[in-house]
């Protein structure tokens, strides 16, 4: 009989599956449930994009494209981020099209990390970053932002987190899952922490559209920072076409130029039928990001007031589609308050510990779904509050 665990990797055997797929799966028994727990947007692709999309279809548009992604397209993002983020990128040679903005974060760490390399990553935060670590045979070191700060990364954590074998920082603003963003300011004392060093940041950025009262600003504008910058960006969320599988990566084109090799050789090329959707996106898009972000907004402020309104004290995000409610007053760890929330009023969140530290005490409410939907869920976790 084979023993499998000897055939695979250490390092993908070592690293744990994703805490959010546990609730995922109870959802499939499950219907009539809302979920707070998707980062999906609820909006269809704007028909414009779709429309360009099924036009390259009828017209046969279906061969490889240039590794790099389409020239035009580059070209398009290069327009885009000077446009939108007065960021200057080279469309031949600083801008690689991805297969969504995963394949960047994956392609950026394991081309700049040899083993036992560290990455300083603040959490709470996305889920992916940690494994991505590892499995680049990476170390990942987890430094816990808190709430007083608005969830951001201070310099003094930073400072702390660094040692002679640091290779990278991780920065994930705005942030999945508290919503919490990095200002101007706050990027400036980042920088100086990092001046004179050969510490990189991989630069997250699929939700810089999506910020409230306040224009994003990348750690790229800050002077010193655009050339130990790799930018990861995409489609998903600020075009809403998560199926379509489309990001990018913008660096230096020394970097570039390596990753690229990486990309060539696992993936080939992003999806053609993406990419001419995506060049009606970059060309054509900007109302339809605002249009969406408006009403992001109207439903932040609703859900934010209506867990107040329950008592529940929650840090008012500025970024993203997520709201991150203290649970602690329940008496219910994050995992037990989202299981029986689910189980008991059919409503699915995410627990804030499958978010890395700091995340205990707290769980994750997407409300990227209608304002029909959030005021439903309130309704019943008034009910579960008064009655579990």
């Amino acid at each position: 009989m084979m023993d499998y665990s000897k055939i695979l990797n250490r390092q993908i055997q070592g690293v744990a599956p994703s805490a959010i797929r546990k609730f995922f799966d109870l959802l499939e028994d499950m219907p009539d449930a809302i979920s707070l727990g998707v980062g999906e947007p609820d909006f269809p692709t704007p028909w414009h994009i779709r429309d360009a999309g099924i036009y390259s279809l009828e017209k046969g548009f279906t061969r490889y494209s240039p590794n790099a992604g389409f020239s035009e397209l580059r070209r398009q993002i290069s327009s885009y981020m000077m446009r939108r983020f007065s960021l200057k990128y080279d469309p031949m040679g600083e801008i690689l099209v991805t297969v969504g903005g995963s394949e960047g974060l994956d392609l950026a760490l394991r081309c700049i990390l040899e083993p036992g390399d560290e990455v300083i990553i603040p959490t709470p935060s996305f889920v992916c970053y940690g494994p991505l670590v590892s499995m680049s045979h990476g170390v990942p070191v987890l430094v816990e932002t808190k709430v007083e700060d608005e969830f951001r990364l201070t310099p003094e954590q930073l400072k702390a987190a660094i040692t002679d074998k640091t290779r990278a920082l991780i920065l994930p603003y705005p942030c999945n899952p508290t919503g919490g963003i990095m200002e101007k300011q706050d990027l400036e004392a980042i920088a100086q922490v990092l001046q004179g060093t050969d510490i990189m940041v991989i630069s997250d950025e699929i939700y810089a559209e999506l910020t409230y009262g306040v224009h994003h600003t990348s750690i790229a504008n800050i002077p010193g920072m655009w050339e130990r910058t790799l930018l990861v960006n995409g489609f998903s969320k600020a075009f809403s076409m998560t199926g379509w599988r489309m990001g990018f990566l913008c660096g230096p084109r020394e970097l570039i130029g390596q990753i690229i090799k990486l990309h060539q050789y696992g993936i080939m090329s992003a999806p053609t039928t993406s990419q001419y959707a995506a060049i009606e996106a970059m060309k054509n898009g900007d109302a339809d990001i605002e249009a969406m972000k408006a009403e992001y907004d109207a439903r932040r402020q609703f859900l934010l007031q209506g867990f107040r309104d329950l008592g529940m004290e929650c840090f008012e995000p500025k970024g993203a589609f997520y709201m991150f409610p203290s649970i602690k007053t329940s008496g219910l760890s994050s995992e037990e308050f989202c299981e029986q929330f689910l189980l008991k009023e059919h409503v699915a969140c995410i627990p804030g510990t499958g978010f890395g530290p700091g995340g205990e005490g707290f769980i994750r409410c997407c409300y990227a779904t209608s304002m029909k939907e959030l005021g439903i869920a309130l309704e019943k976790l008034e009910h579960f509050l008064k009655h579990r």
